[in-house]
């Protein structure tokens, strides 16, 4: 049987201090999406079914490519911070990192892509 003091079993399980501001984050987002997602979706419906002309002069007004720029730019951020805590809960080690890195590059790559669309039918 190993002598060990309580600080010697605990050393290294302790906080992290970043729990609080993830916690945030995900909420905040959440509530984002619960506005956002029905925007989106009251604004994106009447675009379905249009040619590209009409798609184009829908947005080109502000409202629906704003709508839809945010919507885009917060669910990609609510994505990686979810898949970070999939990660962080499942994937140890080195792999946990590399994973980490890969999804936050995937994710914000994926948003710039869509908010790039979107300003290319804007302008």
């Amino acid at each position: 049987m190993a002598y060990l003091t309580d600080r010697k079993r605990a050393l290294g399980l302790g906080s992290a201090k970043t729990g609080t501001a993830h916690f945030w984050s995900m909420k905040v987002s959440s509530v984002a999406l619960l506005i956002l997602i029905p925007l989106f979706v009251f604004t994106f419906g009447p675009a379905l079914g249009g040619t590209y002309e009409e798609i184009l002069a829908y947005y080109s007004r502000p409202w629906p490519a704003i709508v839809a720029a945010l919507t885009i730019v917060v669910a990609f951020k609510h994505f990686n911070d979810g898949v970070q805590t999939l990660i962080e809960d499942y994937v140890h080690g080195t792999a946990n990192k590399v994973a980490i890195i890969l999804m936050t590059c995937l994710s914000y790559g994926a948003a710039a892509v869509g908010v790039f669309a979107i300003a290319r039918l804007a302008l």
